[in-house]
C-alpha cells in the first residue's frame, strides 16, 4: 500500500510480506513499513529568481487563463501541482518485523541499521564463490524470460542460492550480513521501500530501477557494495 501521492510524506506498507509462506504455515514472513518524504527540490536559477516578479504580475493579469510563459515555473504560473512519482520520494524511516524470530530491523536515514537495537553491517565478502545470494521469480512470462538466463549463469558461480519468498526479509538479511546479495525483478514498492533503506544504512548498495509498464514495480540488485559489478555481469 502506498499513501497519498500528493503529500509531502507518505507511508509505504506491506502488512504481510511473504503472504504465500504465511498462508501455508511456513514461518518466514514479515511486516514492512516505510515512511517516505519528498526529496529536496533543486534551488532555482538566478534567471528564474529574476523572472519571479514578472511571472507573478502575469498571473495576476491572466484572470485564470493559462497560456504558456517561457521562464515561469509551474508554481508561479498558478497551475495545479501534479502527483509526485516514486522518484520524487526517499525513504526516511524503514522497519521490518519478523514475528517468527522476534526480530525488529530498523533504519533511520543517516544512522546505522539495527536489529533489536544492535547495530549491523553488510558482509565483507568480495568473491562470488563465497557468496550466498537470495533470488526470486515473478510469475509473468516476461520476467521469467528476462531473469532465468542470468540465474542459470549465477548458480554455477556463487556458493549458494536461496529462494526465501519474502522480499523485505531478504533485504533485511543482506543488511545484517547474513546474505551477500538479493536479485529479483517484478517487486513492488512496498516490498522494497523499508529494506532498501536498511541496506543503505548498513553500508550496502541498493540498486533498483523501474520495470517498464509497471506502476510501483522494480528490478533490484541489492548487495554488500562489493559484489555489484560481478553480479551485474551475470544477471
Amino acid at each position: 500500500m502506498v499513501g497519498d501521492p500528493a503529500s509531502e510524506h507518505r507511508w509505504v506498507v506491506d502488512p504481510i510480506d511473504g503472504t504465500v509462506n504465511f498462508t501455508y504455515g511456513i514461518p518466514h514472513a514479515c511486516v514492512s513499513i516505510a515512511l517516505q518524504g519528498r526529496r529536496p527540490k533543486p534551488r532555482s536559477s538566478r534567471r528564474e529568481e529574476a523572472l519571479t516578479p514578472i511571472c507573478n504580475l502575469q498571473s495576476a493579469l491572466r484572470n485564470r487563463r493559462e497560456p504558456p510563459h517561457v521562464g515561469c515555473s509551474s508554481r508561479e504560473r498558478g497551475s495545479k501541482s501534479q502527483p509526485a512519482s516514486d522518484a520524487d520520494y526517499e525513504t526516511l524511516v524503514g522497519v521490518v518485523f519478523d514475528p517468527f524470530c522476534d526480530e525488529l530491523f530498523t533504519a533511520v536515514r543517516g544512522q546505522a541499521a539495527k536489529v533489536n537495537g544492535r547495530q549491523v553491517r553488510v558482509s565483507s565478502r568480495r568473491r562470488l564463490d563465497e557468496a550466498i545470494i537470495s533470488v526470486g521469480f515473478a510469475k509473468t512470462r516476461a520476467s521469467l524470460n528476462q531473469m532465468l538466463p542470468g540465474f542459470k549463469r549465477l548458480v554455477h558461480r556463487v556458493r549458494k542460492i536461496r529462494i526465501m519468498g519474502a522480499a523485505a526479509l531478504s533485504l533485511a538479511y543482506v543488511a545484517a550480513g547474513r546474505m551477500d546479495a538479493y536479485v529479483e525483478s517484478g517487486l513492488r514498492l512496498w516490498d522494497i521501500a523499508a529494506g532498501g533503506l536498511l541496506i543503505e544504512c548498513a553500508g550496502g548498495d541498493f540498486f533498483h530501477e523501474p520495470v517498464a509498464g509497471g506502476r510501483h514495480t522494480y528490478r533490484i540488485l541489492a548487495n554488500n557494495g562489493l559484489l555489484r559489478k560481478p553480479l551485474a555481469k551475470l544477471v
